[in-house]
């Protein structure tokens, strides 16, 4: 299932299964520390996936301990995750019309193959749509 998802995209894309498959990697590893709900389905259905999101993250140097996981998932933190994967993608060889495409295509994926819907974007990708407002305030 997961070379079928990596064909799919590099077909829809226009890219290089090679490529594609590096860059649907680090999207996922991405879009898991965020803790995105579309990361989760796709480890759920696609076997190999998860594996894959794995490496890249290793391959890129992505965060992996507890703390610094947590952090990602604060306002800054997903800033911070939504510029490095795009910085990552671009040192995989995407240029910015592949990175373009490289989402809506995974979407479509996910929608056709498992009915999941509404991700067409990184905002989507990365769950920052729906992610709740903090009850934190600070004081100066």
């Amino acid at each position: 299932m997961l070379n079928a998802f990596v064909k799919h995209v590099a077909k829809s894309i226009g890219m290089p299964v090679d490529r594609t498959e590096a860059a649907i990697g680090i999207v996922l590893n991405a879009a898991d520390r965020q803790g995105a709900p579309i990361a989760d389905e796709i480890f759920e259905r696609v076997p190999g996936a998860r594996v894959l999101a794995a490496n890249m993250g290793a391959t890129v140097g992505a965060s992996t301990g507890v703390i610094a996981r947590l952090i990602e998932r604060t306002p800054g933190g997903r800033m911070a995750v939504a510029e490095q994967v795009i910085r990552d993608l671009h040192k995989a060889g995407l240029g910015n019309k592949e990175i373009g495409k490289l989402f809506p295509a995974i979407g479509k994926y996910a929608e056709s193959a498992f009915g999941v819907t509404g991700v067409g974007h990184l905002g989507d990708m990365f769950g920052a749509v729906n992610a709740p407002a903090s009850a934190v305030s600070s004081v100066a």
